[in-house]
């Protein structure tokens, strides 16, 4: 696998944010690069792009540790999941990309649609530079799945409603339009961090594509959703780069290493990595 990402321009590493095995193979996976290619280029959906300068001045030593983190709205985890991912390439020398838009962007169009991120677009440039040039939302395989991932598990997507003044018609509505906010925010995310890739080629061309002939191997930390199935950031990304070769890591957790059916997950991505799901703790005390 390693072998493989070496030659290849963008990497997309698709991981499940609570799960620490997976992060000990992230850093894995760059320690192995580091071995085969010099010109690698760490990504990352967990830091967003106005705390781009705060991670370039830590990573040349003009800030401290402490003040990187207090510039740069770090995850919960960062400590234990991300801080060795950065550490590595601070030690070295590599560019590490703040891909993702700020969250009170993506927050303000999960609420009020995609006009909120239009409006950063025709803001000062300040603002314009927070977000994707373009973007699109297609109501495709992806928003189906997002759909799909919506309605299991996420609070937003079941709003109560009166029930004696709505009827089934009227709540399917408004919470397929809930839903369609969410995706927008995720569309919105997805652009961004693809255009965050291209741009760290250097090669943009006009119309927002670009052609990587050349260069650094871009690997982008995500989560698995933005890029499973080669959809999301990464179908944004190829957008961009058309000719570039792009492959696609999902990292899977799962409670028995032996029960696999491997044909569930054969379409994740070019690689599919199994990890053993950590123990509840009830279940890790009892055994």
């Amino acid at each position: 696998m390693l072998a493989e990402l070496a030659r290849v321009d963008v990497a997309f590493v698709g991981e499940q944010h609570n799960d620490p095995a997976t992060h000990r193979i992230e850093r894995a996976i760059l320690e192995g690069l580091s071995r085969r290619r010099g010109n690698v280029i760490v990504a990352m959906e967990m830091f967003e792009r106005d705390t781009q300068s705060s991670l370039d001045d830590y990573l040349a030593g003009r800030l401290s540790e402490e003040e990187f983190l207090n510039a740069s709205r770090p995850w919960q985890n960062y400590r234990t999941d991300y801080r060795p991912l950065i550490e590595f390439a601070r030690a070295h020398g590599w560019k590490v990309i703040a891909s993702n838009a700020p969250r009170r962007i993506a927050s303000q169009v999960s609420k009020q649609g995609l006009d909120a991120a239009r409006s950063f677009r025709s803001g000062p440039e300040s603002e314009r530079k927070l977000v994707a040039a373009d973007f699109a939302c297609p109501m495709d395989d992806y928003f189906k799945r997002f759909a799909e991932a919506m309605g299991k598990g996420h609070p937003g997507a079941h709003q109560k409603q009166p029930e004696e003044k709505q009827s089934d018609k009227e709540r399917e509505e408004k919470q397929r339009a809930t839903i369609e906010r969410f995706y927008f925010a995720q569309c919105v995310k997805d652009e961004t961090m693809a255009e965050s890739i291209a741009n760290a080629f250097g090669e943009v061309a006009s119309g927002g594509q670009s052609n990587a002939q050349s260069g650094p191997l871009v690997v982008h930390f995500n989560g698995a959703f933005h890029s499973d199935y080669r959809l999301g950031t990464a179908s944004r990304a190829i957008r961009r780069l058309p000719k570039s070769n792009v492959k696609v890591v999902s990292v899977v957790p799962v409670e028995n290493l032996d029960a696999i059916n491997i044909d569930e997950y054969r379409k994740r991505g070019d690689f599919i990595i199994f990890t053993l799901k950590p123990l509840a703790p009830k279940q890790a005390q009892s055994n």
